[in-house]
């Protein structure tokens, strides 16, 4: 037995982990206030995975789901305490070498606010109120010195 390769990452209503694990079977999920457990076959040799966390933070172990595909074995646990950022999803800080974060799907959430998206679109409109290129001063004459000179002018940064 074995535990299988695991990746994580945080949103604000849930923590996800998938399992890496193809032609999984005999799948087995338990979702408890403050742990997680985490097994199955997988593939042609029926290699036995298990894996247990003591979580972070306290889930809602009946909002909770895993979905199963070919090659992995995702599941959602959703947060007991939604919006509170969990920085890891172990209780104890220690190294769990079978487990990464997935910063592919890895978000900062706690900045995004409806206020920064606001303040996005009301700078972007505002850049779109700015006028184009009818409104640049005239620069007649400011490139007229030849290449060679501007050559001569700059220093040599290797």
């Amino acid at each position: 037995m074995q535990p299988a390769t695991a990746k994580w990452y945080d949103r604000r209503d849930s923590v996800f982990i998938e399992f890496l694990v193809e032609d999984s079977k005999d799948v087995k999920v338990n979702f408890e206030k403050s742990k997680f457990g985490f097994s199955c076959l997988s593939g042609t040799d029926n290699t036995k995975h298990s894996n247990e966390i003591d979580l972070f933070g306290s889930i809602d172990q009946d909002e909770s789901k895993h979905k199963r595909t070919d090659r992995s074995v995702l599941c959602c646990l959703r947060k007991a305490e939604p919006g509170k950022s969990w920085p890891r999803i172990t209780k104890d800080k220690a190294k769990v070498n079978w487990l990464s974060v997935d910063f592919n799907n890895w978000k900062d959430w706690e900045d995004d606010s409806d206020e920064d998206v606001a303040n996005y679109d009301r700078f972007s409109e505002m850049m779109g109120n700015m006028g184009g290129e009818d409104d640049l001063p005239d620069l007649d004459g400011a490139d007229e010195e030849s290449a060679d000179s501007d050559d001569e002018k700059m220093p040599d940064l290797e």
